[in-house]
């Protein structure tokens, strides 16, 4: 059991060839900024896990709850990303949307709302994907598998299984509201068509050649 709880604190690197070179990625964004943020996830997780591992305490994708796991894998992409592309900054303004916005486009590069630059998301599931409101704008989904809490008995390491991005109109979400008295969080999922849409302009698929 130790042993393959050590081999799962290696994720899993990311393929350079998996890449599709014939992706579109707007705002100056290449690949190869992609591929460099999501490299640096993957040696983050190890060495944070390995870390871990010594001190006997769980790894963080089975320590933490799964949204706030995805959370992680998201909101480090969003503060990467920007390293290698310079014409993309982190949006500075708290909850701001996008995630991405074109550096130097908004004052002190923060916005509360745009239709300009990229939605980030991370994500188990390779379908289904959610947001709070139903948005005109550049999505990026960045799917993974790793653990759970729940999976104690079967220790397996994180990777990357693909990345996929379009331009999604109104029409690509499906708004669920809610009842003045739920307590439901109010979500709008990506249709089937912005599901197209997006696995038409794969930007990364583990095991594509």
């Amino acid at each position: 059991m130790n042993n393959l709880e050590y081999d799962a604190c290696a994720p899993l690197p990311v393929g350079h060839d998996d890449f599709n070179t014939s992706a579109t990625i707007p705002y100056g964004c290449k690949i190869e900024h992609i591929y460099q943020a999501m490299q640096d996830f993957v040696n983050f997780l190890g060495f944070i896990n390995m870390q871990l591992f010594i001190k006997e305490i769980p790894r963080l994708e089975s320590m933490l709850m799964p949204a706030n796991f995805s959370s992680l894998v998201g909101e480090f992409i969003i503060s990467t990303l920007p390293k290698y592309c310079p014409t993309l900054v982190k949006n500075l303004y708290h909850n701001g949307h996008p995630d991405l916005i074109p550096m130097g486009m908004f004052e002190k590069n923060a916005i509360q709302h745009a239709s300009e630059g990229i939605e980030i998301k991370a994500s188990r599931y390779r379908s289904g994907w959610q947001g709070h409101n139903p948005e005109k704008i550049w999505l990026m989904v960045f799917v993974f598998d790793s653990n759970r809490p729940i999976d104690i008995t079967s220790p397996k390491p994180f990777r990357f299984i693909e990345v996929l991005g379009a331009a999604l109109a109104l029409e690509d979400w499906s708004f669920s509201g809610r009842s003045a008295t739920s307590r439901r969080t109010i979500t709008a999922s990506v249709t089937k068509s912005g599901y197209e849409k997006l696995a038409s302009n794969w930007i990364y698929r583990t095991g594509s050649r």
